[in-house]
């Protein structure tokens, strides 16, 4: 596999996750080359920059138009997903505020969970970032919370 410093303008497809270890996150960005969705690309992006991680976790959202700089690899077939790992990242433009609308966040504790209207699962993580998992429903979520506090004894 080829690697290539690139920059490269997308769009952020999921919320970003917090990547394996801390100052870290993960996050899927769509390529779009010509504006035809039949020429989109899905790119599997990582960042081990902390101030980066933290924007993509706490400020960031779907829809959000990135500009991302970093390490390219390129895939080894159309069956998976380029990689790319960032080391700087800008915001070009917020997504629509329909995207605001159909997405809340809500804390529980020291948690914070993502409420979004296109899917029943909910992302749960703690309030410094650490993933804890996806409940499966909202009513799933303080079962997993408390699975959680009793695997890492509260430490959030």
């Amino acid at each position: 596999m080829d690697t290539t410093r690139a920059t490269i303008d997308g769009y952020l497809d999921t919320v970003p996750v917090p990547g394996t270890s801390p100052g870290t996150a993960r996050f899927e960005l769509i390529v779009s080359p010509t504006d035809d969705i039949a020429d989109d690309a899905t790119w599997s992006c990582s960042t081990g920059n902390p101030r980066i991680a933290h924007e993509l976790l706490n400020a960031l959202q779907p829809g959000d138009q990135l500009r991302i700089t970093g390490t390219l690899l390129q895939s080894s077939g159309p069956s998976t997903l380029a990689r790319f790992t960032v080391d700087a990242l800008e915001l070009l433009a917020p997504a629509p505020v329909r995207a605001l609308q159909e997405m809340v966040l809500d804390r529980y504790g020291d948690y914070v969970v993502v409420f979004d209207t296109d899917t029943d699962t909910v992302p749960v993580f703690t309030a410094l970032g650490q993933w804890v998992g996806w409940a499966a429903s909202p009513d799933a979520i303080t079962t997993l919370i408390d699975i959680h506090e009793r695997v890492h004894g509260g430490d959030s």
